[in-house]
């Protein structure tokens, strides 16, 4: 009884602060307290959910017999619209802030919504190697099915959270991609409800213009309703090595050899400063060392961009064997490094054991709650961008992002571009290698303004032959985007196939300066 009085007393003090504060100001400066209070619990209970969700339809074997009604109720709501007259344009119906893109959808309100629930594995053929979804099955769902039969995906891309539809119709990308490619690059098939009503697939073979229209398309060309993606065996363990590096030219150096080597399951960097990083180079094992396994997943764990810091601050080489899960959702726990800047604590030993195990709060539900105080604050303060630049442009990309955002850590994934139709590819006729810089944080430098940084950041990789992630905040005009990217075979099938009373032009969709 005492403990609830306790419990009971320290409730009314919060609101009592709050309510001095004012709520504004609370989840402005205060956001933790929210997080930790609401969000974490919030957010176990939407895993809870979804498990149990994903167990009761692996039990009853449903998703493959239901997955052709959930279509054909799609194709009749487009039919519908249709008889409407095709007044508005369509777009998921999925809630904006589901999504963990941090741009909130706008369009949503004034588009006609079809909705699609598709969350479900459909089938696992072991002949072909190949995995068939639903869009929008998740990365951690998709992880969790197939790693007990043996099997995981060539690009398992980060965030647990991230949705295959996602990855497809935007773009993912993880340190295994040096040697598959982008996620669009380990997809076989795409089955799409078109604007006519009609179901589709398409693949290298078939379709095939419309195959390689899809990524980075964002949904303008039709509505994805499954996917087929390959399977490689999984192995128990990856072995990895850690090396710092100091020096900007030894850094981009090692960094470009390491990715090179096919011998080398995954490359990453992680860069604390200009001149400072740890390279990690890692291979798939099924056997182990007791004694240097790190079971970096487990909730009371350092968060593993603190975790890998060590090497550098010590000056030493190292090498550890993490199970391939954990190893696969490494960044999950911290969603990189951005929640030291909403629980500055979490990291701490004491709330990793207390409370470790109910983080990460839910990227969707961050968006939910932010209101408009925080999302400015954020869009004039806050980065979350990928750019993906030629790996001979390495070290000039990482002296623009130190000049015009000097935000570090700094994240460097290598991807080999394949020379194939669509919105990205290299400049050549050949397949070239590239990086993937990822920013998030808040800039140091002290000229950055958001609109006029970002802009000169653009100019800098168009001027490359690179590309911007497009779940990011984009402020290019119409002209500079598709100089960007290559629109010939996007604009043709919108042509073709009718998509421009159907569907907005992806630029329209994503960049501020059409939104704004």
């Amino acid at each position: 009884m005492s403990a609830l009085w306790s419990v009971g007393a320290g409730l009314l003090l919060l609101l009592l602060w709050v309510r001095h504060r004012g709520l504004e100001a609370v989840l402005v400066h205060h956001r933790w307290v929210f997080v930790c209070l609401f969000l974490l619990p919030l957010s176990i209970l939407f895993d809870i959910y979804y498990q149990l969700r994903a167990w009761a339809v692996w039990r009853l074997h449903s998703a493959p017999r239901q997955h052709a009604q959930r279509v054909r109720h799609i194709q009749e709501q487009v039919r519908e619209w249709k008889k409407e007259g095709s007044k508005r344009y369509m777009c998921t119906g999925r809630p904006g802030w589901l999504t963990v893109s941090l741009r909130v959808g706008k369009y949503k309100k004034t588009h006609k919504n079809i909705m699609i629930n598709l969350m479900d594995v459909l089938e696992v053929d072991s002949e072909r190697q190949v995995v068939r979804v639903e869009p929008l099955v998740s990365m951690g769902q998709l992880t969790a099915y197939l790693n007990p039969m043996g099997w995981t995906i060539p690009v398992v891309p980060e965030l647990d959270d991230l949705t295959v539809g996602g990855l497809i119709m935007g773009t993912g990308i993880e340190s295994s991609s040096h040697i598959y490619g982008l996620f669009q690059h380990t997809c076989v098939a795409y089955e799409l409800v078109l604007a006519d009503g009609s179901l589709v697939r398409c693949s290298p073979t078939e379709n095939s213009d419309l195959f390689y229209a899809v990524p980075w398309s964002c949904g303008t060309l039709g509505f994805l309703v499954a996917a087929e993606i390959k399977m490689i065996p999984a192995k128990k363990y990856v072995k990895i090595h850690y090396e710092p590096v100091r020096g900007l030219q030894k850094i981009c150096e090692k960094f470009t050899e390491e990715s090179k080597k096919k011998e080398n399951s995954f490359v990453e960097g992680l860069m604390y400063s200009l001149d400072e990083a740890v390279i990690m180079t890692g291979v798939l094992t099924d056997e182990a060392e007791q004694s240097k396994i790190n079971r970096i997943g487990n909730y009371y764990k350092p968060w593993f961009f603190k975790h890998v810091e060590k090497y550098l601050k010590a000056d030493r080489t190292g090498v550890e064997y993490i199970p391939s899960r954990h190893y696969y959702h490494r960044h999950t726990r911290s969603i990189f490094w951005e929640l030291q800047d909403i629980i500055p604590f979490g990291n701490n030993p004491v709330f990793r054991y207390l409370f470790g195990w109910m983080v990460p709060p839910k990227i969707s539900l961050l968006k939910l709650t932010q209101g408009e105080a925080i999302r400015k604050l954020y869009e004039q303060h806050h980065v979350v961008q990928d750019m993906l630049v030629p790996m001979k442009s390495l070290e000039k990309s990482i002296q623009t992002f130190h000049v015009d955002l000097n935000v570090y850590p700094i994240w460097l994934c290598p991807f080999i571009l394949p020379n194939n139709p669509g919105m990205v590819h290299p400049k050549g006729n050949e397949a070239e290698l590239y990086v993937d810089i990822g920013a998030y944080g808040e800039p140091k430098s002290k000229q950055f303004e958001a609109r006029a940084s970002m802009r000169q950041m653009e100019k800098f990789v168009r001027s490359v032959h690179g590309f911007q992630m497009l779940y990011a905040d984009c402020y290019m005009t119409r002209e500079e985007f598709w100089d960007m990217f290559d629109g010939s075979l996007y604009h043709k099938l919108r042509e073709q196939m009718n998509c421009k009373d159907a569907f907005p032009e992806v630029y329209d969709k994503i960049c501020k300066a059409a939104r704004h």
